[in-house]
């Protein structure tokens, strides 16, 4: 197995080469293989997808229980695993640095923090406190001895804030307190997201995982997007798939749906030998 160090130099210089890259979603080991074995370069962990897993709503799930869910993916495979930490389990600056430091003991080569309170009335922190977030967090990974890139987010467009120049404010703050990759997951408009990107100087990631959203990755590419993730659509299709069958079956009593999934052989096959992984 490659080396926390290793899988942290990897996802770095996934970050500076030419042309966008796919970061999928596992949800649990067995998604994160699979994913490994049909070829993807890096991972990155979905926090509503673990939480629907164990029956939970999203934000349902503890710091801890977050940090030994990431801890078992990224020794999961030899990928780097960039883990989605919601708003870092707490609003104050302390708290934020030390989830940051507890991700990094967990073997991940990167991770997001975003500027969402997970409060209704009031979702996303103020300007102020938002950056100061970002930068406890940056001061953390700077103390690191190994590679780890800190994904700064903006949730504005996640929370019906639909403000691009307030998006922009804010990300550009991100950038210059020190994060290494920038994300405003939500939004929908190519040319808004083409001018988010030329309105800062980091990778950016782009959100493709939304219903009736269909982003190609040549466009994101030629617009300048570097990173591509799919937060919880891939565990949305199984649930999907899995609530057809059990409607099917309860309401028709029939069982069509056993004709559409792959083999067993065939995910056995592509899982291998598991017996050195993890």
């Amino acid at each position: 197995m490659r080396s926390q160090a290793e899988k942290g130099e990897i996802f770095r210089a996934l970050h500076l080469r030419d042309g966008a890259f796919i970061i999928p979603n596992p949800w649990d080991i067995g998604t994160a293989r699979l994913l490994a074995k049909t070829g993807f370069e890096a991972l990155a962990t979905t926090s509503v997808g673990y939480a629907f897993s164990v029956g939970r709503q999203d934000h349902g799930i503890s710091r801890d229980e977050m940090i030994a869910h990431a801890t078992a993916l990224a020794a999961a495979t030899d990928l780097p695993l960039s883990a989605d930490l919601e708003n870092g389990f707490g609003d104050d600056t302390a708290t934020v640095a030390e989830t940051i430091r507890m991700a990094a003991d967990a073997g991940l080569a990167g991770c997001s923090i975003e500027d969402s309170t997970n409060r209704s009335g009031d979702p996303i922190y103020a300007f102020d406190l938002a950056v100061d977030r970002i930068r406890a967090a940056v001061d953390s990974v700077r103390a690191l001895s190994f590679p780890f890139m800190l994904t700064a987010r903006s949730e504005n467009y996640l929370h019906g804030v639909r403000d691009l120049k307030d998006t922009i404010k804010r990300l550009q703050a991100f950038q210059e307190a020190g994060a290494n990759v920038l994300y405003a997951p939500g939004m929908t408009n190519m040319q808004d997201i083409a001018t988010l990107i030329k309105s800062v100087d980091l990778p950016v990631n782009v959100l493709a995982g939304m219903q009736g959203v269909h982003f190609d990755m040549a466009e994101l590419s030629r617009i300048g997007a570097k990173r591509v993730s799919v937060g919880g659509a891939l565990t949305r299709i199984a649930l999907g798939a899995f609530l057809r069958a059990a409607r099917e079956m309860k309401e028709h009593g029939t069982f069509t749906f056993v004709d559409e999934p792959i083999s067993s052989r065939d995910i056995s096959d592509m899982l291998g030998d598991t017996s050195s992984q993890g």
